[in-house]
Order: C-alpha cells, then structure tokens, then sequence
C-alpha cells in the first residue's frame, strides 16, 4: 500500500464517521436534505445512494419539482434538480443553444469520444444527418427487420425453449441485454457476436457495458477531483470504466477493420450491409476541422454510441415491461387477445414473422411499452451546463457554473403531470377514444429526450420491443422468482438491480 492509499484512507475515516453519526442521531421530518457544515447536504445523498431514484422523486414531489441542491463547500458539487416540464421545454428546446453538451459533459462521458451522444454544433448536426439518412434509407427497414427476426429465431426462443423444457430459473435482464447486444451489432457491423447462445457465455465486452454505465453515474455525484485520482490510481469505478474500455476496444477495433476489408471487396457482400460503415467514412472524410483523430478512433466512437443506445436502453425497456406485466395479468391478457386478433395466430400456433406495418396494429401494446417508459424511462437522467446566464420559467437563475441535473424517472411518477392514478399502470391512458396512440409533449415525457437531440432510433426500438414482446407473450408465460426484491439499480441506464429473475413455460 502506498502513500496515495494511506492519504486516501486517512482521508475516507472521517467522513465516515461522520456519516455513521448521522445515521443515528439525526432524524428528520421532511424528504430534503440537512444543509450541514462542510459536507453541507451530500450526507442524505450519499446514506440514500442505494435508492437514489426514489429519493430524488421525494425531494423533488415535495419542493414542487426544483430543488437546489448544496455539495461539499471545498469542492463544486452543486446542482440544480428540475423535472418541470416548463424548465424542460426551455433548456431542450427554447433556449437549446445555451445549453450543449459542452466541454464539462464531454470530460464526464470522456467514453464517448466524438460520437453523437457527446458532441455539439456542426459535428452533431452531420451526425445527426448521416444516421437519419441511413435510416430512412429503403433497404434499411428490410435490413432491421431480417436481422431482428434471425435473431429472434436463432438465439432468443432456443434459449428461452431450453429453459422452460429444464425448468431452470433464468435471468431475463441478462437475455434481453444479450438479444439486444447481438442485433445491434449485426445490424451495424455485420458481425454476430453469439452471445446469445444457448451456454449463456460470459463475453467482457457484452458484460463491460453495464459496468460503464454504472461509474459514470457515481461520476455524477463523485467531486472531480476524487473521480480523476481513483482514474489515475486505476481504483473503484474507475477502473472498472478503464477495464470495460479497454474490453469496447479489444472488440469493435477487429470488427471495423473486418468490415473494412470487405468493404474492399464488396462484390462480394451486399451493399446495404455496410450502409453505416460507408456513411461514416464519408463523413470522417467531409470534416474539415480535423480533430477527430484517426479514421479507426472515429469510427470506434461512432459505432459504441450507437451499440450503447441499441443495447440498454431497448433491453432496459423490455425488462421493466415483463416486470409490470407480471404485475398485471390482465394487462398481458389484452396484449395475448391483440396478439390474436391482429396478427391473424391461432392460440395454438407459434407467431411467426411480421413486419413494421403489421406491427402498427399493435396498439394496446405500444400503449403497455409506453406506460412502461413513463414509469422507468430507459435513460433515467441528463445533465447540462449552460453557456451563458440564464432564468428558467420556474424563475430560478443559472450560470455556466451550474450543473443541472433533469431526473426522467421522477416526471413519470408526479400527480401534476399524470393525474391522481400517476402510480397506477394503465396502458389505456395512451389510447384515445379513436382507438389511437396519444400523443404527448416530450417535455412531459422525455423518455426519448427532447427537442433537437430527440431519439433517432425511436421508431426503430418500438419495432424491436414489439417484435421480441409479442413473441414472448403469445408463445411463453413468464413467471416472476421473489418478485419483491425488484428495483432499480443505481445506474444512469434505468436497470434491474440483481436482475430480473423468472421461469420460462411454453404456451404453444
């Protein structure tokens, strides 16, 4: 043990100590955090961590959806908290200029390089575009849905097959994470990464996910100083984020240059295969300012953007859809008898392929997946830094030194937003009188962002939420193992904490 880790130790005792003092002595009345001396209000943040999404919601509800929140006096830890829809509206669409991405987020999500998720201005825009031109291409619907269904029909109902014919208990987070995984990265590299086999392996670079999500929350709530140190140690979260990049890496590099290599011969391979490896090379190619490093680095940032909004954020989804219809059968039981009825199956008969049209007529189950995203929206918070000094329609004042953290998960759960029965799952409250889908203002429900940055795969993780929920529903029953010991996991992407345990029975 070094002098750094003695340092750390001395460092971590009385604070501690302190917090132990305040578990037992203090007590109080409302949700809100005590302003202490010092450490100011990170105490009730740091006993609560466990449930911080929740807590959020209390403090929040209670001070009528804003609140200030006061970190350590020697480090700059506040924030400003706001689920306002108003607030929303100004910072995401309003006033969108004043507030990017910035120089402060990029350090946070330093993972992400110059892809869409953490860059601003001109490069976004020509992000922005190249991936809308991909997918409003005429050859890309076909190439979702064929790489959708292959693996449904190869990976995810063997597997689920296997298990019910075992009895075996079986965590379904894990498989839809794995099903997720594998079709976006078919459908972006033209590779299959089989993690989706019957074996369940264990492959880093699939795992290493999770574990970055994971420390760039604690990055969030951690002064940059500590964060920077453990990085610089290779301690804590830190390393775990340092070792699921290096994992990233190891995987995708090979994976371009496999692309790449084919792409040369490309009389070989059909041409809509590599739609989004040849639109990103041009567009390395159109930008002029030369900063975004090597064509291998810039791709590799594109595409791990792209795989972390394919992979969580759907099997996120999906995951807390099964968890609430096992929480309301006759939910499940309107979504079997839709199934029925549109899809033209017999009770007895496995569902099989359709495709994106067929799938609009689904409507009660989009309204189930939508009032899922409500209650457990995939991304459960956002941060920005405002360029410049600004008043929100709350009439509180914000400066470029303000952190504002905009917490999705507790929109979904506020009485002013969604009436008194907010708490109650009712797919219907998506569903008017016309039998259509409502609609709702993103700044009421921004599960899939908001404004210019609005989600670009929105439509493309309906159709592969409806495609693996419909089969599993006509064709499985799951049964939920200690369904009591269901929460959120603290993470930025809205998980199941231990995942979601059941049993696979087949229906047909």
């Amino acid at each position: 043990m070094d002098f750094l880790e003695y340092s750390l130790i001395f460092l971590v005792i009385p604070f501690v100590t302190y917090l132990i003092w305040f578990i037992i002595y203090r007590r109080t009345k409302t949700s809100a955090p005590t302003n202490w001396p010092i450490l100011r209000e990170l105490p009730a943040v740091v006993v609560n961590l466990h449930r911080i999404h929740e807590y959020m919601t209390q403090v929040l509800i209670e001070y009528g959806g804003s609140y200030e929140f006061k970190g350590p006096s020697f480090v700059n830890l506040d924030m400003f908290f706001t689920c306002d829809p108003a607030n929303i509206h100004h910072i995401f669409s309003k006033n969108f200029p004043n507030y990017p991405k910035g120089p402060e987020f990029h350090k946070m999500f330093e993972i992400f390089g110059n892809g869409i998720f953490n860059v601003d201005h001109e490069l976004w825009e020509l992000h922005r575009k190249t991936t809308m031109s991909i997918m409003g291409h005429a050859k890309f619907q076909t190439l979702l849905e064929r790489t959708m269904w292959d693996t449904v029909e190869k990976g995810l109902r063997p597997i689920l097959d296997a298990f019910a014919e075992q009895g075996k208990t079986l965590d379904l987070q894990d498989v839809l994470q794995r099903f997720t995984f594998d079709s976006i990265t078919k459908l972006l590299l033209d590779h299959d990464p089989r993690s989706l086999s019957i074996d369940l392996p264990y492959l880093p670079y699939e795992k290493a996910f999770g574990d970055a999500f994971d420390a760039l929350l604690y990055r969030y709530i951690t002064p940059e100083c500590l964060w920077k140190l453990q990085k610089w140690l290779r301690i804590g979260k830190e390393k775990k984020l340092i070792q699921a990049c290096e994992a990233f890496d190891q995987f995708i590099y090979p994976c371009i240059s496999r692309t790449q290599e084919e792409l040369m011969h490309k009389s070989t391979i059909k041409d809509e295969e590599l739609a989004f490896l040849t639109a990103y090379i041009k567009m390395y190619n159109q930008w002029k300012d030369g900063d975004l490093g090597t064509l291998q680095t810039f791709l590799r940032d594109t595409f791990l953007n792209l795989m972390f909004a394919g992979r969580d954020t759907t099997s996120a989804a999906l995951t807390w859809f099964f968890w609430l219809l096992a929480e309301n059968p006759a939910v499940e039981t309107k979504i079997r008898e839709e199934i029925r009825q549109q899809l033209h199956v017999k009770e007895d008969e496995n569902l099989k392929f359709f495709n994106k049209e067929e799938s609009r007529k689904l409507i009660y189950l989009h309204g189930a997946l939508l009032e899922t995203l409500r209650f457990f929206p995939s991304v459960s918070l956002e941060n920005k830094y405002p360029l410049g000094h600004d008043i929100l329609p709350t009439g509180h004042r914000v400066s470029p030194k303000t952190r504002i953290i905009l917490p999705f998960y507790t929109m979904g759960r506020m009485e002013t937003l969604w009436g008194k029965d907010c708490l109650e799952f009712k797919p219907e409250r998506w569903i008017s009188e016309r039998g259509e889908i409502k609609h709702e203002p993103s700044f009421k429900f921004p599960a899939f962002n908001a404004g210019p940055r609005t989600c670009l795969g929105k439509e493309m993780a309906f159709i592969q939420m409806k495609l693996a929920a419909a089969t599993i529903i006509h064709n499985y029953n799951i049964q939920l193992v200690e369904p009591e010991n269901i929460s959120p996991a603290t993470s930025i992407i809205m998980q199941v904490k231990n995942g979601l345990m059941v049993k696979v029975v087949k229906r047909v």
